[in-house]
């Protein structure tokens, strides 16, 4: 009975052991196949992903546009376009592979928004243009000149310089312009001086001195050669051809020949100017200011005009002083002596414009 005892307790104990092993199997199976079930994992449906805001892109410093130089008057007048403007005389004259192509009145800058004078390149053309700076104002047949705002384009044309500081023209003509110009082989001239026969303007321009770049991306332009020289080496020229006996057999001279006294008189005619040198030494006395124009020459022909109207100003000493106001550039004509400050009232009762300075 007792071997029947232990036998009973035996097959309790084995059958109890084989059923807690298969319960904790089953509990591990379980618990394995709920990790590997998709259904099961509730908690990781919507991850949280962090956003990572792009990097700026790097900054590209844009240039700004640079004035190209203009070809050579010289090599204009041999295969190309030569446009000459004269504020003076508000006319323009227009060569073509070196004959006279054709004329026009124009329109330039007003008092205050003259027009600048040199030797320019044409850095753009557009057929219909508005200008970013006045109003969105149309430009029709626009050249472009200068990256500050001045340009050849159709406009009104009331007799007298009315523009912001473009060059007005007619509106047929500024598309027949436009038509024959071409960037790279086209050089515009501005000069200040009054005009009057396309002699003058194919003379004046051959004169002209070249700019030179400046570090701003513009161009340096030099002051213009004198009128009067021009006139005096055609006097000279004229006495001398009346002079010679006129054989048959006698060839003119080629172009290249008359270059040479050309280029004479651009270097002795207009020279550079060390406008700054005239402030080293200053004249004792009182000093008064009759202009401030844009330009040298034009500071030049107001005194040529205003000392004749009042001859009493050749016994100061004149000054012409450069300035820049408010980013643009002046010339002040100044005089100075003894007695300059009286002199100044006289002035103005006259109506002639003037003011001491302190």
């Amino acid at each position: 009975m007792v071997k029947g005892l232990f036998t009973f307790f035996g097959i309790a104990t084995v059958l109890c052991a084989a059923f807690f092993f298969v319960t904790s199997s089953g509990n591990i199976l379980q618990a394995g196949s709920a990790e590997s079930a998709p259904r099961d994992i509730t908690y990781v449906s919507n991850p949280v992903v962090q956003q990572v805001p792009p990097s700026p892109p790097a900054t590209r410093k844009v240039a700004k546009p640079t004035a190209g130089m203009p070809p050579s008057v010289d090599q204009v007048l041999r295969s190309g376009t030569l446009v000459v403007i004269s504020k003076g005389s508000q006319q323009m004259y227009v060569y073509r592979n070196g004959e006279l192509w054709d004329t026009s009145p124009v329109s330039t800058g007003k008092p205050g928004k003259d027009t600048p004078a040199g030797v320019f390149p044409i850095l753009q053309k557009r057929v219909h243009h508005r200008s970013n700076i006045y109003s969105n104002a149309p430009m029709p047949h626009m050249q472009r000149l200068t990256w500050g705002g001045i340009a050849i384009h159709a406009g009104k044309l009331p007799g007298y310089p009315a523009s912001h500081g473009c060059i007005r023209l007619p509106k047929a003509f500024a598309r027949e312009l436009y038509g024959i110009t071409e960037m790279g082989a086209t050089t515009v001239v501005v000069v200040d001086q009054a005009l009057g026969s396309e002699w003058q303007a194919r003379q004046m321009a051959l004169a002209m001195h070249m700019p030179t770049p400046g570090e701003r991306g513009h161009l340096i332009q030099r002051p213009e050669p004198r009128l009067a020289d021009l006139d005096a080496l055609r006097d000279d020229t004229r006495d001398f051809d009346e002079q010679q006996p006129r054989l048959a057999e006698a060839s003119p001279a080629p172009a290249e020949q008359s270059r040479p006294a050309i280029a004479a008189v651009a270097e002795t005619s207009a020279p550079p100017i060390d406008l700054l040198a005239q402030t080293r030494t200053p004249p004792r006395g009182q000093t008064i200011q009759l202009a401030a124009p844009r330009s040298v020459a034009e500071a030049e022909a107001y005194w040529t005009r205003v000392s004749a109207r009042h001859p009493e100003l050749e016994r100061f000493d004149k000054a012409i002083i450069p300035a820049v106001v408010n980013s643009r550039q002046y010339y002040r004509l100044r005089v100075t002596g003894p007695g300059a400050k009286a002199t100044c009232g006289a002035l103005r009762q006259a109506g002639t414009d003037c003011f001491p300075v302190r």
